[in-house]
C-alpha cells in the first residue's frame, strides 16, 4: 500500500474545496436515489457536460459522490413505497418494505443505513489494501468463468420462492422471456418484437422492477382498498437492540467481503451483488422462512453488499480502465472527456486521482451516515401521507421515473402491462424476485455463452478445462440439489 498516495489523497479531500464537492456529491446522489427511475447512471450522464473544464481530482470525486449517495439512498423508496430507487435497491423491498408495513419502518431505514455505511467504509479498505491484486482477480475471469458465475445465480433462484420451486422457475422462464425481447446484439435480428419498433431495443430494467413491485403494489391496495390494512403510518423506534445489532453483524461483516469481490468483477455490479448476497444469507440461515416477511438480516445483507459493490466497481474502472458496472461505464467516458486514461498507469503517473477518490470514499460514508440517520423522521413522514394520495404520488413517480429516461409514452404502457402482471403473480403466489434474477442474468449468460464458445471454435472443452468454471458450476448444482433432497426428507 502506498501511504504517501493515500496522504496525498486525504490532503486533497480534507481541503474545504474536497469537503464541499464530496458532500455535495452525496448528497444530490442520495436525493437522486431516492426517486424511483432517476438513478446514477442518468445523473452522471447529465453531469458530465457539467464537470467539462474541471479539475478531473474534482469530478470524478463529485461523481463517485453521486454515484455510492444514489445506492446508499435508494433504499428509502424501496422501504416506504415498494418503488426501488435505483435497480441496485430492489432486494432491499423483499424486507423492508414488509417491515414498514408492520410499523418498523424507522428501524428499517436506520438498518439500511447502518449497514450501508459498514459495506462502503470495509470495502474502501479493501480497495485501499488489495486493488492491484483485485484487478488481476478481475482479469483473470474469462467468458467461460463468468458464464459459470450467472450460472450459479440461476440456480439458486429456488432460495427466492417461498417452497415452491415450480413456481420460482416459471417467475425465472418469464423473466427470460422478457430479457430476449429486442435486437440480438450478435446477429443484428430482432427477436420477439412482434414487428413493433419500440420493442427493438429490448425492455429496460427500470420498467420491469418499478412493474412488477410498485404498480403491483398499487393494484393490490387499489382492488383491495375495503379490506382493513395494517396502519403503515406509525415510524417506530429507530433505535437498535443488543440482539438485533448482533444479528445485523453476521450479513454486515460477510456481505461486505462479497459485495466487494462482486463489485470488482466487470459488468457484474450492485445488483447482481445485492441478489447474490441476499441468496446466500438466506441459504445459510436458521431461520430461511422468515426472508421475504420482515427479516432483519434480509435487509442488511444486500445493503451492505450493494454499497461494498458499488466502491469495489472503482478498482477495475482506476485500475484497468474497465467499466465495472453500467454507472462506471459512464463515469469512464466522463474521465476520457476530462483527459483522464484510466489504466495501470495511473496510480504512476496521477496518484492523486487514484488516492483522491479512495480518501474521498471515506469521508462520503461518514457523510452519508450523518446524513440519512437525523433525516429518517423526517423521509418517513412519506407514510403519514393519506393511502389515496400516497397511491397517486407512486404512480406519478413511477410514470414520471420511467418517461424521464426513455421519454417514450410506450415504455409508460409497457410499465402498466408489467404492473398488471405482478399483480396476478401476486395473486397465484408467483414470486417476483426469481423474474428479476432472471432478468438480470439472462442477457450476460447468453453473451458470456456465445464469447466462451466463439473463442473455442464451438467445443464445450473451455467450460471444462477451466478449473474456476468447473467449481462454480459443481457449487451450483450442489445448491440446487442438496435443498431438493432435504424438501423430499421432510414430506417422507
Amino acid at each position: 500500500m502506498d501511504f504517501g498516495g493515500l496522504l496525498l489523497g486525504f490532503e486533497f479531500v480534507l481541503s474545504f474545496q474536497g469537503i464541499f464537492f464530496v458532500f455535495l456529491g452525496v448528497f444530490i446522489g442520495t436525493l437522486i436515489g431516492m426517486m424511483p427511475g432517476l438513478g446514477p447512471i442518468t445523473a452522471i450522464a447529465v453531469m458530465i457536460p457539467m464537470t467539462y473544464g474541471m479539475d478531473p481530482v474534482i469530478a470524478i470525486v463529485l461523481m463517485a459522490g453521486v454515484y455510492y449517495g444514489a445506492v446508499f439512498g435508494g433504499s428509502s423508496a424501496s422501504i416506504l413505497l415498494n418503488a426501488p430507487g435505483t435497480s441496485s435497491t430492489v432486494v432491499t423491498a423483499f424486507d423492508g418494505y414488509p417491515m414498514a408495513q408492520k410499523g418498523q419502518a424507522g428501524k428499517a431505514l436506520a438498518i439500511a443505513a447502518i449497514a450501508s455505511f459498514v459495506g462502503g467504509t470495509v470495502a474502501v479498505i479493501l480497495t485501499m489494501l488489495f486493488a492491484p491484486l483485485m484487478a488481476n482477480v478481475a482479469v483473470s475471469f474469462g467468458p467461460a468463468e463468468y458464464f459459470a458465475l450467472m450460472f450459479m445465480g440461476l440456480l439458486l433462484i429456488t432460495t427466492l420462492s417461498e417452497g415452491s420451486t415450480t413456481k420460482a422457475l416459471i417467475s425465472a422462464v418469464l423473466g427470460f422471456m422478457a430479457v430476449t425481447i429486442g435486437t440480438d446484439a450478435q446477429t443484428g435480428t430482432s427477436r420477439f418484437t412482434f414487428g413493433s419498433m419500440n420493442l427493438l431495443d429490448g425492455i429496460d430494467f427500470l420498467v420491469v422492477a418499478l412493474g412488477l413491485f410498485a404498480l403491483a403494489e398499487v393494484c393490490f391496495l387499489i382492488i383491495n382498498r375495503n379490506n382493513k390494512m395494517q396502519n403503515t403510518a406509525n415510524l417506530g423506534s429507530l433505535r437498535l437492540n443488543k440482539k438485533e445489532l448482533k444479528e445485523m453483524s453476521g450479513p454486515m461483516s460477510r456481505h461486505s467481503v462479497l459485495g466487494f469481490i462482486i463489485g470488482v468483477l466487470p459488468g457484474a455490479g450492485a445488483t447482481m451483488a445485492s441478489f447474490m448476497s441476499y441468496i446466500m444469507e438466506k441459504k445459510i440461515s436458521k431461520n430461511p422462512e422468515e426472508f421475504g416477511k420482515g427479516s432483519i438480516k434480509g435487509l442488511a445483507a444486500p445493503e451492505t453488499s450493494n454499497n461494498a459493490a458499488a466502491t469495489g466497481s472503482f478498482v477495475p474502472l482506476l485500475s484497468l480502465g474497465i467499466p465495472g458496472s453500467g454507472t462506471t461505464a459512464v463515469m469512464l467516458a466522463a474521465l476520457l472527456v476530462l483527459g483522464v486514461k484510466p489504466g495501470p498507469l495511473l496510480i504512476e503517473e496521477s496518484p492523486e486521482i487514484f488516492w483522491g477518490v479512495i480518501a474521498s470514499m471515506y469521508l462520503g460514508n461518514i457523510f452519508l451516515l450523518l446524513l440519512n440517520l437525523p433525516l429518517i423522521p423526517y423521509i418517513s413522514k412519506i407514510l403519514q401521507i393519506p393511502r389515496q394520495l400516497l397511491i397517486s404520488l407512486v404512480v406519478m413517480f413511477c410514470l414520471l421515473g420511467v418517461y424521464t429516461v426513455s421519454f417514450s409514452t410506450f415504455d409508460m404502457l409497457i410499465l402498466l402491462v408489467f404492473g398488471i402482471l405482478g399483480y396476478f403473480m401476486k395473486l397465484v403466489n408467483i414470486p417476483a424476485a426469481p423474474f428479476i434474477l432472471a432478468f438480470i442474468l439472462g442477457g450476460m449468460l447468453e453473451q458470456n455463452l456465445r464469447q466462451a464458445l466463439t473463442i473455442s471454435n464451438g467445443s464445450f472443452d473451455i467450460f471444462w478445462n477451466s478449473p474456476t468454471a468447473m467449481a462454480l458450476f459443481a457449487i451450483s448444482l450442489l445448491s440446487f440439489i442438496v435443498p431438493l433432497l432435504f424438501r423430499k426428507k421432510k414430506m417422507k
